[in-house]
């Protein structure tokens, strides 16, 4: 009996170790996406054309800031996929606490974020998604984050913690990953993962984000979707394979930031991804 007690204790203690590291992540997802260079502080996604792109707060602008900009900013010279900033008269505009004017708006890379342009509250940057580049502003104000009110979750259940198995591809394979906005980019995929839920053999396709990625990118699409988690999927990352060997926890499964803010530009799930079955665990949506 005494034995009996002390395994029970002993896999009490696990679960409320388990618990607990789950509610620490979903502190961190949540702390994460309120932060001030958090998704719920974007309020502008501005598509750069070839040449001048003038900017500020006035409408006639091509790139239309939020109130409290400059009327008229400058203009970003945009050729051969370089940015540069033109101030105007009077404006003071940072980049890395030195004045901007004349200056790159650099994408980053090599473990460099991109170059940020600080304009008052506004602090933007150019992203590149094919081949469009795009201005995106951060505004610590911004309404989005002010009218948050917190992450809603499924109940945490180990059972959706499961062992899985890799298969790994034969040669090197992209598949094609949409996104939000209608661009197609294909990313490369090591191998198929295949497991079992809710007494379903189940077949996950993951990508690498980046060429150095040390870990696996799930993007997924359950029968929860629409009704109780976001409509276009749901994020979940595993570590590598190890002995062809990997845990999937979907307690951990998180809504993309499209959930949160228009101004995103998320991948959206491929076909061999979307799953006939209901996974009530993670991140829930309740129509931020």
């Amino acid at each position: 009996m005494t034995a009996l007690l002390l395994a029970g204790a002993l896999l009490a203690a696990t679960a409320a170790d388990y618990r607990a590291e789950i509610e620490r992540w979903r502190a961190e997802r949540e702390a994460g996406l309120k932060a001030d260079d958090g998704w719920l502080t974007l309020v502008g996604l501005h598509w750069l054309k070839p040449g001048a792109n003038s900017f500020g707060s006035a409408r006639e602008n091509a790139i239309v800031l939020p109130a409290g900009a400059p009327a008229v900013a400058g203009r970003l010279e945009h050729r051969a996929g370089k940015t540069t900033v033109s101030l105007a008269k009077g404006v003071d505009a940072r980049i890395a606490g030195a004045p901007a004017d004349g200056r790159e708006l650099g994408l980053g890379g090599g473990g460099r974020g991109p170059d940020v342009l600080e304009l008052g509250s506004l602090s933007m940057f150019v992203i590149r998604r094919g081949d469009r580049y795009a201005l995106r502003a951060r505004d610590k104000q911004s309404p989005t984050r002010r009218a948050f009110t917190g992450l809603q979750w499924f109940a945490v259940d180990p059972a959706y913690r499961v062992l899985a198995r890799f298969v790994p591809h034969a040669a090197l394979t992209r598949i094609p990953i949409p996104n939000v906005i209608g661009i197609v980019t294909p990313m490369k995929t090591p191998g198929k993962v295949v497991f079992e839920l809710r007494g379903k053999r189940l077949t996950l396709e993951p990508v690498f984000e980046s060429d150095d990625a040390k870990e696996l990118f799930y993007i997924f699409k359950d029968e929860t979707a629409r009704k109780e988690t976001y409509g276009a999927g749901r994020f979940l990352y595993s570590g590598l394979p190890k002995d062809g060997k990997l845990i999937l926890d979907f307690n951990k499964a998180y809504s993309p930031p499209c959930a949160y803010t228009d101004y995103a530009t998320c991948p959206l799930p491929p076909k061999q991804n979307v799953l006939d079955v209901r996974i009530e665990a993670g991140e829930r949506f309740s129509g931020h």
